[in-house]
């Protein structure tokens, strides 16, 4: 099938995480529902909001709109905030189309992008990821993100695309490969490469943030770019074997360094400065090899418990799904 153009009656869904984006919310809905005449090939269009225990009146905001546009949107309620990983498991969960456009409800991600991503769908790529082709962010936050995805890249064992964040439209394929998928620790941009199928990048210019702080915060950024490295790369490990090999190397030279002095020429000193340095120096490798273990044993730790992803409290709309799909 692949190489095939999809079918004219395909349907459509679009997943938004939501986190205190009340000020927004109408301004959102009402972008993606103008997207809908636009996308003629398209039979139905749902949008699947997920609120991620908002706490800003966002909750009350969705089920008001859900309300006016219950046919077209329904709306996932999490019992807390767990974060922007389990709630955009949540919307693929509820997720009933034939693809599904996953992206964020800051208005960063901008819906004009949605008929380009359909035409590549329709010519038979199974997932269309956006390109982040220009930044509306300080000069750090973009350096940072650059050397982010190119880290990433390198390290990862799994081609990443670069500069391709979560916004993307995903074959109902990839979105059921990865809902079977059991690791709780995800960064979706890997998953979605690890699945493979034919994947295609389009050029997409980044929005101006609405906000001055990113929603998911430093602590957020930081879980993710952790996600992404110990997921896809034994990299750490290896280095730290590297650096194991050239610090007992080091050691080997120091000491045949000590003995020569000691048994040919008699100019041994005491030498406590050099020793705490050397101490300090390979004290220091052996945190900093115990910090890499420990990462890697702690999402050992946090699989084995097997707790849900999320917990959802209520539906504004029962979600429609046809057999063969998976249930929540």
């Amino acid at each position: 099938m692949t190489g095939n153009l999809q079918p004219l009656d395909a349907t459509l869904s679009i997943v938004a995480p939501v986190y205190n984006e009340a000020a927004i919310l109408d301004e959102f809905v009402a972008e993606l529902l103008a997207c809908r005449p636009k996308l003629k090939t398209i039979a139905r269009y749902e949008i699947v909001l997920v609120d991620d225990g908002s706490d800003d009146g966002s909750a009350e905001k969705l089920d008001a709109i859900c309300a006016v546009h219950g046919d077209e949107i329904q709306v996932i309620h999490l019992a807390r905030n767990f974060g922007h990983v389990a709630a955009v498991a949540a919307g693929l969960d509820h997720a009933s189309g034939d693809a599904v456009i996953l992206m964020d409800a800051d208005l960063q991600d901008d819906p004009a992008a949605f008929a380009g991503m359909v035409e590549k769908w329709r010519e038979g790529y199974a997932v269309v990821y956006a390109v982040r082709t220009s930044r509306r962010e300080s000069t750090l936050r973009r350096l940072a993100f650059r050397t982010f995805y190119r880290l990433v890249r390198l390290l990862s064992d799994t081609p990443i695309p670069l500069d391709a964040g979560n916004f993307s439209l995903m074959d109902r394929r990839v979105v059921d490969v990865i809902r079977t998928l059991p690791e709780r620790n995800r960064y979706l941009p890997g998953l979605r490469a690890w699945a493979g199928f034919r994947q295609v990048g389009l050029p997409v210019p980044r929005r101006p943030r609405r906000h001055s702080a990113s929603r998911v915060g430093l602590r957020g950024l930081w879980k993710l770019s952790m996600n992404a490295v110990f997921s896809f790369s034994y990299v750490p490990l290896s280095l730290f074997r590297l650096i194991g090999a050239m610090s007992i190397g080091l050691s080997a030279l120091l000491m045949a360094f000590v003995l020569y002095h000691k048994l040919f020429t008699g100019l041994a000193l005491p030498a406590w400065a050099s020793q705490m340095v050397t101490i300090s120096f390979f004290g220091g490798i052996n945190i900093f090899g115990i910090g890499i273990l420990g990462e890697y044993i702690a999402r050992i730790y946090d699989e084995l418990k097997g707790r849900p992803l999320y917990v959802v409290a209520a539906r504004s709309r029962a979600p429609e799904k046809s057999e063969g799909r998976f249930s929540n």
